[in-house]
Formats: C-alpha cells, structure tokens, sequence
C-alpha cells in the first residue's frame, strides 16, 4: 500500500463546534470515504455542546475524536521500523542485523514491548577495543547457546539455555601437569582433543570445556562430565580463532546504554523533536507509543521528508478560529458558508463557499451530486445542522436551499421537525450545572475588522426567563475573557427564538458605541442598561451582526 494511500485525512470544523461544524464534518468525512475508498475522518476541535450531544444521541452517532492541534507529529513522519531484539542476543548477531538493516542503532526491547536499552556499533566497537580481563565473559552472563552461536559449534554435554556466569576464559596450551596450576573451579577451557587435557579440566570442576577443530569426544569424557556437572561442547575453529571470536558471544545487554535514553513519543511535535536533535550527536533515536512501548527509530534524515496532517476545514475559513498548528497542515478542501477569512495554503486546493445559511446544505448537494445514498443517521445529523443555524427558517440567513433540503432529509430521518427542533433547542438552552465559561465558550468565535479585534458568542434559547438570567451571570463575567484573549471588544448575544430578537452583551472601551453606530441607533438613555443594546429582529451572527460591526469599525 503506497504512503499516500495510508495516509488518514481529517475533516474538522471550527473552535467551539456548534451542530453544524460537528455533523458537517461527520457527514463530509463519511462522503469522502466512500467515493474515493481512502481514510477521511471527522475530528473536533473542542467540546461537544449541549444542543450536539442531543443530535448524536438521538441518531447514536459517536462525537468525533477531540482534536487539540494538527501541528506535524512524529506519527505523521516515516518512522523506520528496526525491529527490536532480545538483550540476551549476542555482539555477533547483534553486528550481522546491523550490516543486513543497514542500520548504526538496534533497540533492546522486552517480550512486553519495553524499551530497555540501545546498542550502536560504537558500542560493539569499544568492547573489542578496550582491554578486558578474561572474567568478562562470565561477568557479561553469557549464555550458553550465543557461544554456540558465535562458535558455530555444537552442543555434546550440558543445556544451551545456561549462562557461563562464574570463572575466566583459559586456553589449555600446556601439558596437563601444569594446567592443575591455573585451572580454577568454574573456569571455561579452550582445548584440543587431547583426552589427557579434557580430563584434567573436568576433574579441576572447570563449568565448561571446547574442543576445537571439531574433534571427536569420547564417552567416557561425556560421562565424566554428566558427573561433574560440565559442559561440554565442539567448534569447527582452531583454539586461536576461537579464543578470539569468543567475546563476541557476549550478550548485548553487558555493553548497551540503559539510562538516559532520549526517546520521542509518536505524539511529540517535530518542532519539539528538531531542537531536542539538534543539540545531540545521535544518529537515530527510539519512538514509543503513549503507552511506553517501542514503535522505532527516527534519524534527522526523517525529518527532512516531513508532511503536514492532511485536513479539510468545514464550516470556517478563518485562521483565529481553526483548529491550533494549521500553519503546518496540509489544507485539501474547505467547505463552508461564511465570508472569506484569513485562511491560507500552501498549494491550490478545493474551495466551496456558498451563500447558504449551513454548511450542511452544501454537504447534502455533494451527496446528490456524487449519486451517494443518504442514510438516516446522516439524513437526521444534516437536517439538524440546518434547523440549528437557521433558528428552524428564522433566521435571514436561511435560503430557500435550505428549506428545501432540510424537509427532504426530515423525510429520510423521519423526524417531525417542529416538535423534533423544540426538543432539540431545549437541550441545547439547559444549563443547569454549568459554569459561566462552559456557558460562554459553547458557541464564541474571534473575528478582526481592520485593527479591530472581537469575540462573539451566542446562546439561542426557547425560554426567556433563562436568557434574563443568563444576562445577569454573564454580563460581568465578560471581563474575564477580554482580558484572556486580548481582544479590544467581547460581545455575547442572547437570542430568543420565539420573539426573533437578541440581547447583546458588550465589554471593552468604545463597545456599546460601536453596536449602537452600527445599528443606527440614538445614544444611551438613562433608563437603559449599561453595556446592553437591545437588537429586535437581530438573530444571526453571521449574516446580521459581523457585517453591520465591519461596517461600523471601517467607517
């Protein structure tokens, strides 16, 4: 499978989602799926509210995966997969599986997918170089069967799967009358076949015996050695060659680096990851999963060759209003219903922007327009995307196209769309329990007009009595998120289905000035309330409010 073919693209809506960025970006990503036959996924870049989970659980949808930034991830990168070996194997195989990988690094890894230390051919390098007394085979608990190994020797007395753990190496070059002088208990002995010298280091209770050059060894020594508890074992070499290939058989557990690792998560962002790099001289570094287990190994070569997530923006097309680390995505489409924003890409992408009140209406056109079937569940997440951005038709945003499509797909979901709106908005205006930022922040977008910087939030409710308490708890709350964001003006709109009209909230210098400019409106009677513009007939965000305040901030 080709690495573009594997790649996963994510269809995303904008900061503190309303129902119609969370369904359009299900409901686009399930369309892209099925007519190109690659991975699209919905994503969602902050909490689901109130009204959302309403339409998830009514169709049992699963809210999109919470997406905090699509900065480029080690995980978005080619991550070599070097298989990780046992700490047991020996330098010699260990240096095999480096030349045939072609590799400078391998990772010791547990049965459990631990990370337990790196060997380099530095490493193996030093252990040849450097002078070691003839116990470091013994001190290194050298197993039996990597001696074997290395030896290419076969097994006559003993079990493989012991360790040489005590004693020194020795080469049995004197007569055996001088060998009882320097043949200590648990020593292992490179002999020959002579019968006279297999004998002196099984009665010195020597733990192992070679018998190079593969001569034969006789019963009566294999007896003996059964007896004495020896191993017993014969190799192709001659004894130089095998007292000099010997250490090789030494695990590599004895000589890897255990402590201080530098390793990344496959979550770590490549900007993290260059710096940490940048100051090491390592040539590849370990990638672990959140979990701790070893996934591979990453060089500075990996990073040259880095992509951005691919992603698709629904419903928005501003920077300060998209997911954090779009600067290092790669934009494929954006579909959406709004102005023009502040969004820019790399490369030419698929830009579709129609005046519509829902980005739900566009999605439900590429459905009939790419001859895809539209299930109950998308039928039942688009029709409420349109009821909730267009107040159920009321609000002047709403088109004809609209209308249309929202009794079509009413049709599929078998939805009665007033009684199902009323429920649906009730949800959506429940607050009980919740603080004033979960409050605020459940549908709050920022917007800038000339040098002028905003934030809107809005709040859609059935119950009256709610939005004049609700007007009470957030209008002196606004000063915390003015100060927060570091905007020039916070605006928050109550807005009451019923009677079609918005209480607007406002905080910062010149704010309650700039509403009334725009509305054409007389200045503050004395009789009305602080920083609160009454605005009959004023439902939408978008179609009404930002344009008149763009108007205002560039006159």
């Amino acid at each position: 499978m080709s690495e573009e073919r594997r790649r996963r693209t994510i269809v995303i809506g904008h900061k503190n989602p309303d129902t119609d960025s969370i369904c359009s970006a299900i409901c686009y990503a399930a369309l892209k799926s099925k007519i190109t036959g690659k991975e699209y996924v919905a994503g969602r870049a902050g909490h689901v509210n109130e009204e959302t989970q309403y339409v998830l659980n009514y169709f049992s949808v699963e809210a999109p995966q919470l997406v905090e930034s699509v900065k480029t991830q080690v995980k978005d990168i080619e991550i070599r997969a070097t298989k990780g070996v046992d700490r047991n194997i020996s330098l010699k195989k260990a240096w095999n599986l480096m030349q045939d990988a072609h590799v400078v690094t391998l990772p010791a890894v547990s049965a459990k997918g631990v990370l337990e230390g790196l060997i380099t051919v530095g490493d193996i390098t030093k252990s040849y170089m450097n002078v070691l007394d003839s116990s470091i085979l013994s001190k290194a608990h050298t197993q039996y069967k990597n001696i074997l190994e290395t030896l290419e020797g076969a097994m006559v007395v003993g079990d493989e799967n012991d360790y040489f753990d005590q004693g020194k190496v020795l080469i049995a070059a004197a007569n055996p009358d001088m060998m009882e002088y320097y043949i200590s208990e648990h020593d292992l002995v490179i002999l020959g076949n002579r019968y006279e010298s297999q004998l002196c280091a099984i009665e010195m209770e020597a733990d192992c015996i070679i018998v190079c050059e593969g001569a034969a060894v006789s019963m009566t020594i294999r007896k003996l050695a059964q007896e004495h508890g020896c191993t017993v074992m014969t190799t192709p070499y001659d004894a130089y060659t095998a007292a000099r290939l010997i250490n090789q058989s030494m695990p590599i557990g004895h000589f890897m680096k255990t402590e201080d690792l530098i390793t990344f998560e496959d979550s770590d962002c490549i900007d993290d990851v260059k710096e940490v790099m940048a100051s090491k001289r390592h040539r590849d570094f370990p990638v672990l999963d959140k979990d701790g287990k070893y996934l591979g190994m990453i060089s500075r070569r990996n990073l040259l060759g880095a992509k951005g997530k691919q992603i698709i923006l629904v419903d928005h097309n501003e920077k300060n209003q998209a997911v954090d680390g779009l600067e290092n995505a790669d934009i494929q489409e954006i579909i959406d219903h709004h102005k023009l924003g502040t969004v820019e890409t790399i490369s030419p992408v698929f830009f579709r922007n129609q005046p519509v009140g829902c980005t739900a209406t566009i999605v439900y056109q590429m459905y009939h327009e790419n001859n895809v079937e539209i299930d109950k569940a998308t039928a039942g997440m688009l029709c409420s995307a349109i009821i909730s951005d267009t107040l159920l038709f009321r609000s002047p945003t709403c088109t004809p196209i609209d209308k249309m499509a929202a009794t079509e797909l009413a049709k599929i979901a078998e939805i009665d769309m007033d009684r199902y709106a009323a429920d649906m908005f009730s949800a959506g205006s429940n607050l009980r329990g919740k603080s004033n930022d979960e409050i605020f922040y459940q549908d709050f977008k920022l917007f800038n007009s000339g040098k002028t910087s905003y934030g809107v939030g809005q709040i859609s409710s059935l119950n009256a009595d709610e939005l004049v308490e609700l007007k009470e708890r957030l209008l002196p709350f606004l000063k915390k998120p003015h100060e927060e964001h570091g905007v020039d003006m916070i605006f928050f709109m109550l807005t009451n289905i019923l009677t079609e009209s918005t209480s607007l909230l406002c905080e910062g210098e010149g704010a309650e000035e700039l509403i009334r400019t725009a509305f054409h409106m007389e200045e503050a009677g004395a009789d009305d309330e602080a920083n609160v513009v009454e605005l009959p007939g004023v439902v939408s965000r978008k179609k009404q409010l930002i344009p008149s305040i763009m108007i205002a901030c560039e006159a």
